[in-house]
């Protein structure tokens, strides 16, 4: 089976012609990836994680694609997988920084995490605010990837070190940045459609 024809298998939902395409190609996407990693950022992410987030995020967003053959695919994934390393660049980079998110209370994590996203609240009690947050979250992160919700659960909501949560999930610091980041994407996708948008009073 040639490229063109994995390629058009794939996107007739063919799985196992996704994962030979993607096999396939690889060595390509991992090249550039690997040209952009300094001695300093080669400690902390290697080209096979941002590889490997790369594809949890084709399968999730390949309906996305909008054609242009092997060569447009190869050029959508290499974009994404580009922006996977920015993404973890930056998470590493804010991590030497103090966060005001990692200082709130354990029982307000939920609430500062989407307040983090942009939402506001109404309610006129802090403690409806979280409670709402929460309920929010809940319905979210089963709709998540389990990647994508574990580690929201236990970096943002469950605030621990970064150095814990990598060998929890048995992945780079550098991975785990770029799946909250892309965490973070589907939440305000998944969140964006229903939240109600409030404004704390108390």
């Amino acid at each position: 089976m040639t490229d063109d024809e994995r390629l058009n298998a794939a996107m007739s939902g063919d799985r196992d012609a996704l994962v030979d395409l993607l096999e396939a190609l690889a060595p390509r996407i991992r090249g550039r990836i690997e040209a952009k990693l300094t001695p300093a950022l080669r400690t902390q992410i290697d080209a096979d994680d941002v590889l490997q987030i790369t594809w949890i995020e084709t399968i999730t967003h390949l309906a996305t694609f909008k054609g242009g053959g092997v060569s447009g695919f190869l050029a959508w994934l290499t974009r994404m997988a580009e922006n996977n390393l920015i993404d973890a660049v930056r998470a590493i980079e804010a991590s030497k920084r103090p966060s005001p998110s990692r200082r709130v209370r354990d029982h307000d994590q939920g609430l500062a995490l989407l307040e983090q996203m942009g939402a506001t609240w109404t309610t006129p009690s802090r403690v409806a605010a979280r409670s709402e947050a929460n309920d929010f979250l809940d319905d979210a992160l089963d709709k998540l990837p389990p990647a994508y919700a574990e580690v929201v659960r236990l970096y943002d909501l469950e605030q621990r070190p970064i150095e814990e949560v990598s060998e929890a999930l048995g992945r780079t610091s550098g991975a785990v940045y770029m799946l909250r980041a892309r965490a973070h994407d589907r939440l305000r996708d998944l969140l964006g459609s229903t939240w109600r948008f409030f404004t704390v009073t108390g």
